[in-house]
């Protein structure tokens, strides 16, 4: 039986054009006018990619700093130890710790938003896979987050610094700000994405990569843009 449409989204739905494709301004306005919400909502960007995530020559995993951040402060949790714990905490880390943590974790304290560990903390970290691993939580050499630059990681992060990953079916969703963020500011932080993920285009890609572009507010409907002027 499908899901039952609250009205709100209905409205909002209404005054989308489904059969058109929006440029960013126009997409982005869209969004931020039809926002249901009586809260600041994050809006977020779902890409399809023309790739097969099944291949490991077409995975496509990384992340980047938005120029205007997502609006949200991330609490960051680093596991480091002497020197770089130190670090991290100058930096502006919410926790910093070691194998205590991992303990904490694993009796169900989960307070956190990204976990950052340098190399030689990974084998303790590695203990957590089965709680961070689902949640993606767990740190990644390709995301940053196992690293012995801690204070540039968090700095990062703090900053607006968020993952991408592509899912099965080639698709990717980023959050790129909130309703409330100047549209100027909105389409910064989409052509940020769009131009890293075209970075990240895999050599083994065959035919049109970046397939379809949509925008929309976390309770409102999906807006389409336009990939004209993008190297699809």
């Amino acid at each position: 039986m499908p899901k039952k449409q609250g009205k709100k989204f209905v409205e909002a739905k209404q005054q989308v054009d489904t059969s058109r494709s929006y440029s960013s301004v126009e997409a982005l306005e869209l969004v931020q006018k039809v926002a249901p919400a009586n809260f600041d909502e994050t809006v977020e960007v779902a890409l399809r990619l023309g790739v097969d995530p099944r291949k490991a020559d077409q995975q496509i995993r990384g992340a980047v700093v938005l120029p205007h951040g997502t609006g949200k402060t991330k609490r960051v949790l680093v596991f480091a130890k002497g020197e770089k714990a130190n670090e991290a905490e100058e930096a502006g880390a919410d926790i910093v710790g070691e194998e205590e943590l991992v303990d904490r974790i694993q009796q169900g304290w989960l307070d956190f938003d990204v976990v950052v560990a340098t190399p030689d903390m990974m084998a303790q970290v590695g203990k957590l896979g089965r709680i961070l691993g689902p949640r993606g939580l767990m740190p990644n050499p390709k995301t940053g987050t196992v690293t012995m630059d801690i204070a540039q990681a968090v700095n990062e992060i703090k900053a607006g610094k968020v993952e991408y990953r592509v899912e099965k079916a080639g698709n990717v969703h980023v959050p790129i700000g909130k309703v409330s963020f100047e549209t100027d500011q909105l389409k910064e932080n989409l052509n940020t994405v769009v131009d890293t993920l075209m970075k990240a285009r895999p050599s083994a890609a065959k035919g049109t990569y970046m397939r379809n572009i949509s925008v929309a507010s976390s309770m409102g409907p999906g807006v389409k843009v336009t990939t004209s002027g993008i190297s699809v």
